[in-house]
């Protein structure tokens, strides 16, 4: 039987009380965002509002807990604009939204840091290993936020970002499964020979968890070759994002068939209207209709991108929507 899961892409919106406290404390100019060195009240802040955000998704009843990473004050950018070996240049719009990031120029040789397996550290203590999941970006799309300044090559640069990447893994507290989001891989799509590199790249850095790894496209359907050589890749699932492409994701299900698990992105992300779980549910079902095989292993429900564009109170929402639209289909299914 199918087992349907409630989860999210991460990157939360901070709770109200935590961005005016935060404003205050970090103060307002590019060089107030975080950088790996933030002092106690700041770093204490964080903590409470960290707990806060788990707190949240338990009690929605989701089946899989993040950590939230509301430190990440650049993004999916963030692994690299916290390392040593990086310099944070000029501001940079986040893809195609009105969202803008530190340009993370990279200087020098790429070790792991250990930043995210200490906020999954410190998220462990009120989450249990069986339910709690990592967030990092893939290293496609890390690689192509950045500005390589060391490495001189793109090949080699995105397997020095896998290898980073994969370092900081290996760091991790036990986890349930890890999300790695790759919008770039729609946004920018790798052309030829680098589409390959980037499975390869994305294979480099899931061989380094025992847990389930997710791969998270948004913002559309992947390329064809792109989908396919990702199907080669050692992972769990591919993402879907139903949100904001259907035909074109359909067509790849449909012709190249799909991992044994699958994410699918029914709820928007961006849009500040709540789902009802009936709806979020019945777009399963279209999905189903589509595609000619429907015994997934797993099936996780998730947000199309990151909830951090919505107002506290509608992120709220959005999570007890997705966990009661899980509950709703694990109901059907037996």
């Amino acid at each position: 039987m199918t087992d349907y899961v409630s989860t999210t892409p991460g990157l939360f919106p901070l709770p109200d009380w935590a961005k005016e406290d935060l404003s205050d404390l970090k103060g307002h100019q590019k060089g107030d965002l975080i950088d790996g060195d933030e002092g106690a009240e700041i770093a204490a802040a964080y903590d409470e509002a960290r707990e806060e955000v788990i707190g949240v998704q338990q009690e929605a009843g989701l089946d899989r807990v993040s950590e939230g990473q509301l430190r990440w004050d650049d993004m999916l950018a963030h692994p690299l604009a916290v390392h040593d070996a990086v310099d944070t240049q000029g501001i940079v719009r986040y893809y195609d939204n009105n969202n803008f990031y530190r340009d993370p120029v990279v200087q020098g040789e790429l070790d792991s840091s250990g930043d995210v397996a200490s906020e999954l550290e410190a998220a462990a203590e009120f989450v249990d290993g069986d339910d709690l999941q990592a967030v990092l970006p893939g290293p496609y799309s890390l690689s192509d936020l950045a500005t390589d300044d060391y490495y001189g090559d793109e090949a080699e640069f995105l397997a020095a970002i896998a290898d980073f990447l994969a370092g900081e893994v290996d760091a991790f507290p036990e986890v349930e499964t890890l999300f790695l989001l790759e919008p770039s891989l729609v946004e920018n799509a790798p052309e030829d020979g680098l589409d390959e590199r980037a499975s390869e790249a994305i294979d480099r850095v899931a061989t380094a968890t025992d847990a389930d790894v997710v791969v998270q496209p948004y913002w559309g359907a992947l390329e064809e070759k792109v989908y396919a050589h990702l199907l080669d890749a050692d992972i769990d699932a591919i993402g879907f994002d139903f949100v904001a492409e259907r035909d074109d994701n359909v067509y790849n299900l449909q012709e190249y068939g799909a991992t044994d698990d699958v994410s699918l992105g029914l709820a928007d992300g961006q849009n500040t209207l709540v789902e009802e779980p009936e709806a979020i549910r019945d777009r399963v079902d279209w999905v189903y209709e589509q595609i000619p095989v429907t015994d997934f292993e797993t099936v996780y429900l998730t947000t199309n991108t990151e909830t951090f564009y919505l107002p506290y109170a509608k992120f709220e929402e959005k999570l007890a929507a997705l966990a009661e639209a899980a509950e709703i289909a694990e109901v059907k299914a037996a």
